[in-house]
């Protein structure tokens, strides 16, 4: 048996909120620990990230390389849940359950809990946290549903809050939209927001870029709101498209904007770790709890959406307001529970 750990999670697969985790979690790692990460893309996270990966797409392959290693970490998101799948909750089961029949530590680290929308799913992960040899939740939520479950553990923030901050650049800047195809919204209810978001472009003279966070999910978004008829043609005149292959070129994008308007949790975060305005839509409870923890606007995708003319004017006080500082350094501080957890792998 090798000193690797196998980091598993939701990697290389061109989403850049899990790109961000891998990054924390990495950083976090103590300098002894030689990890070996689950990823997709494998050629993509090797070549950024100077790291050995195996095929996370196989069950077989990671758990052959289970056994060559001495710990497993699944490394923040929320990969027990069955919102996505029964077959995502079974997967990363089969893990934790091979590496506890081969006497390997688990450790869940910054992790979500749920949705667990079926029965069954809720008795296997009661059945599986007692597996694991430590557990830190990324927040509040995640943690009360575990000691639903029976479990009690810390929780913290999500760990992507330890990356580093950067200095807002954006009085003035375009709006930044990172948006998502949700279940949750109706052509009806994406003409509400649109039109919100063509008010205040208009209202305040700005460009509105569009960042893709998901590539296979929200690339397309764009130009299927375009093909469905539902852009008002002012904001069509002002919308442009940007690319970013990492992190660390959103947060470029997010630190001269005047405004991010972000459904995806990580693209609130990040965007605020750049300093810019953020306003939240919530499509899952996870970005709703994150909004709340420190301080930012957010509309619930769940609940009947408010008018075009309350959404703009709502954005439009955010607009050119950039985050408090006090409550980033309060969210960056309630990550160090996870680093602490990853102490124990150094040891």
């Amino acid at each position: 048996m090798t000193r690797s750990v196998l980091l598993c999670g939701y990697y290389g697969e061109h989403n850049l909120g899990d790109d961000a985790l891998l990054e924390a979690l990495l950083h976090q790692l103590p300098a002894s620990v030689t990890p070996l990460v689950t990823a997709y893309d494998q050629a993509a996270v090797e070549q950024r990230h100077g790291v050995a990966t195996v095929q996370r797409r196989s069950l077989r392959n990671v758990l052959i390389a289970l056994r060559q290693c001495r710990a497993l970490v699944l490394g923040g998101g929320s990969l027990l849940q069955d919102s996505t799948s029964l077959r995502s909750l079974l997967y990363y089961g089969a893990l934790i359950v091979a590496a506890r029949l081969q006497g390997r530590p688990v450790f869940l680290w910054a992790q979500g809990l749920g949705p667990l929308r079926r029965l069954r799913s809720r008795l296997l992960v009661r059945w599986l946290l007692p597996m694991a040899t430590a557990i830190t939740w990324r927040d509040a939520g995640s943690a009360r549903l575990a000691r639903e479950l029976g479990c009690v553990a810390p929780h913290g923030a999500d760990a992507v809050w330890a990356l580093p901050p950067l200095p807002w650049l954006g009085r003035g800047g375009p709006i930044v939209v990172c948006w998502r195809p949700t279940c949750l919204l109706t052509p009806q209810s994406w003409s509400v927001l649109l039109e919100a978001l063509s008010q205040l472009a208009e209202a305040h003279d700005r460009q509105v870029l569009w960042l893709p966070f998901h590539r296979s999910q929200d690339d397309p978004l764009l130009q299927w709101l375009q093909q469905q008829g539902l852009m008002p043609p002012a904001l069509l005149r002002r919308s442009r498209q940007v690319e970013a292959q990492l992190p660390s070129e959103a947060m470029a994008v997010f630190r001269s904007a005047g405004l991010v308007v972000a459904m995806r949790l990580h693209a609130l975060i990040l965007a605020a770790l750049s300093g810019s305005p953020v306003a939240a839509l919530s499509y899952d409870p996870k970005v709703q709890a994150c909004a709340s923890e420190f301080g930012c606007g957010c509309t619930d995708l769940a609940d009947v959406l408010p008018s075009p003319d309350q959404l703009s004017a709502a954005w439009a006080d955010a607009l050119d307001q950039p985050t408090s500082a006090d409550a980033l350094r309060q969210m960056q501080q309630a990550t160090a529970v996870h680093q602490a957890l990853l102490q124990r792998l150094g040891a």
